[in-house]
């Protein structure tokens, strides 16, 4: 890891079409190395950005589906050691029992570091993917102590907690973020949620969501990097797009606000563990007159 606590760290709003396996490729190393001229030392890519998103069933998700060993993995190992930078990204894996999973992988200065499979499933997804059933991870690379997290995962207080107690700096969350209804007022949920996981566990947030409609499908575009006030250092931007900021690993090692609080000293483990009281309404009360 480089000596200085600052670095960049770049998302990529990209637009993979489904089933284009060598163009998604092609776009992808265009973004990555766009990172590396902006001087980045972290690039996250979006979800399933090999592949495509809106699988018309699980056979064809199986018939995009790549071996971690596969081409999609090796040019992002060769384009991170050519550019000395870490590279989160979203595959659509065939793994060693031949399961189809929505996976992320960790690679750093030509490394595979990590697969992370998502755990929570959304919607559709349930029908193509073998949900995973390990922990998220955190990788320690040149930029940093990094968690991952993909899409839906990311919605999950107890998925951001894990990755922060386990001392990520920066959580990468490569994400599909569908248009499900009118936008919320001034910013989409998909940010609010980035800016909230931010905040509350003191950590940096690097947000690829991915553009360009699919098969009917509309995107939010919730590319975003957070500090670790909750911040926005990057704002929302249309179609296909590089969002750079400056992140300082001090910022996320501290987990302090003022002088008196810690977002993760001030736990009280002692009540987690318990369910929460449930006071019922008697007879006559306020409550069984409403």
């Amino acid at each position: 890891m480089h000596g200085s606590c600052e670095f960049t760290t770049a998302v990529a709003q990209l637009a993979p079409r489904i089933g284009d396996v060598e163009g998604n490729r092609q776009r992808a190393a265009a973004a990555i190395g766009a990172a590396a001229q902006a001087g980045a030392s972290l690039v996250v890519l979006p979800e399933l950005c090999s592949s495509g998103y809106v699988f018309a069933d699980a056979q064809e998700a199986r018939s995009l589906a790549e071996p971690i060993d596969g081409p999609s993995v090796e040019q992002w190992r060769a384009l991170s050691r050519e550019h000395d930078l870490a590279i989160v990204a979203g595959l659509c894996e065939l793994d060693d029992e031949s399961a189809v999973r929505n996976s992320a992988v960790v690679i750093d200065s030509g490394e595979l570091r990590a697969v992370y499979r998502k755990s929570h499933l959304w919607d559709r997804e349930k029908l193509c993917f073998e949900p995973g059933s390990s922990p998220p991870v955190v990788v320690e690379t040149r930029a940093g102590f990094v968690g991952v997290a993909i899409c839906y995962d990311a919605f999950f207080p107890e998925v951001m907690r894990m990755l922060s107690l386990a001392g990520a700096d920066v959580i990468a969350v490569p994400m599909n973020a569908p248009v499900l209804a009118p936008p919320l007022e001034p910013l989409v949920a998909d940010l609010i949620t980035a800016c909230a996981s931010a905040q509350t566990n003191r950590v940096y947030v690097a947000q690829a969501d991915r553009t360009g409609p699919e098969r009917g499908v509309d995107w939010v575009g919730a590319s975003v990097i957070v500090d670790p006030d909750g911040r926005m250092l990057t704002a929302q931007a249309p179609g296909e797009a590089l969002l750079t900021a400056t992140v300082d690993l001090a910022r996320a090692r501290s987990k302090r606000f003022g002088e008196r609080n810690d977002v993760l000293a001030d736990r009280r483990l002692d009540l987690y563990d318990r369910p929460a009281q449930v006071i019922k309404a008697g007879p006559g009360s306020r409550a069984s007159l409403v």
